[in-house]
């Protein structure tokens, strides 16, 4: 580099404003429940000690969805050590689908003309089911079919009595277990611009869901394994919703990670009002573009 080049790239910089000069861009900081960051490495450790993984997710949220795929492929590499995947993004009377998928008695085009596959399954969720797939791991489907839970939103929790054994085999055993006053369930009540969805069912087609997932991930949990399922983060955040769930249906004490994923002006620091969201907070850019 000639030194009239080197004057220029000088002059460049003493003409940009000072808060660029230096800027980094970060796609992301990962931090701990107190907001103290951490390693991408330190949350792969503690995933691997887990029996449960909730890795709460911003659907359309790239970072996200990426460290998914990493967390995942981090887990599969270590040595005797059963691997599960499962998702919110699929429903429970999917999985046959998934499984004739998974031992290729029908090709892909057939999964995907049958099961009931979220917009953005291309960018977010197929590289996590092909992971699966290629390395002979199980993908569960643990959702409920979202129209057992239009069902509740209309009629209750009393609605499901009147579905057949097998729609019943899709759901989470009845009675359904329900906590009203859990912050999450409550602050659902309290939400403005919705008064549609103001009634006391709207936060328990929320609690069916998360009962279905809790209930689905603890039938398929691997003897000394981890079982990582991917769901909205307001699923798991405090410590709720599945993570909740779990604890009730469960006779013995799990080891559960969670992970949430905030959108931040700034992400060199964790806001206050994250603090104790999950086990490990993914704070993004809010200027991350989106998959869809």
């Amino acid at each position: 580099m000639n030194r009239i080049h080197v004057l220029s790239v000088i002059l460049i910089l003493l003409l940009l404003p000072g808060n660029l000069i230096g800027q980094e861009k970060p796609a992301y900081q990962l931090f701990n429940r107190h907001g103290e960051p951490v390693v991408f490495s330190a949350m792969l450790a503690a995933s691997a000690e887990a029996q449960v993984v909730l890795f709460g997710e911003l659907h359309n949220n790239p970072i996200a969805h990426w460290l998914q795929l990493e967390l995942s492929m981090g887990l599969a590499d270590l040595p005797d050590k059963n691997l599960v995947l499962g998702g919110e993004m699929f429903e429970a009377d999917d999985q046959i689908v998934l499984d004739e998928y998974f031992r290729g008695l029908i090709l892909e085009r057939h999964f995907r003309a049958e099961a009931k596959l979220w917009n953005n399954y291309d960018t977010d969720y197929r590289p996590l089911v092909e992971l699966a797939r290629e390395r002979g791991l199980p993908f569960v489907a643990t959702n409920i079919p979202r129209r057992y839970a239009a069902l509740v939103h209309r009629g209750g929790f009393e609605a499901l009595e009147n579905l057949s054994d097998q729609a019943r085999s899709y759901i989470a055993p009845l009675p359904v277990l329900y906590d009203p006053d859990l912050p999450g369930y409550r602050a659902m009540l309290e939400m403005e611009g919705l008064p549609a969805h103001g009634t006391e069912n709207f936060p328990k087609a929320q609690a069916i869901k998360d009962a279905t997932m809790g209930y689905f991930i603890l039938k398929h949990l691997p003897e000394n394994g981890v079982f990582v399922h991917f769901n909205g983060a307001y699923h798991s955040n405090n410590y709720e919703g599945i993570f909740w769930y779990l604890n009730q249906y469960s006779e013995d004490t799990l080891r559960i990670v969670t992970i949430s994923t905030v959108e931040q002006t700034e992400v060199e620091h964790l806001e206050e009002q994250h603090h104790g969201l999950a086990d490990f907070i993914i704070a993004v850019p809010a200027t991350m573009t989106k998959t869809y």
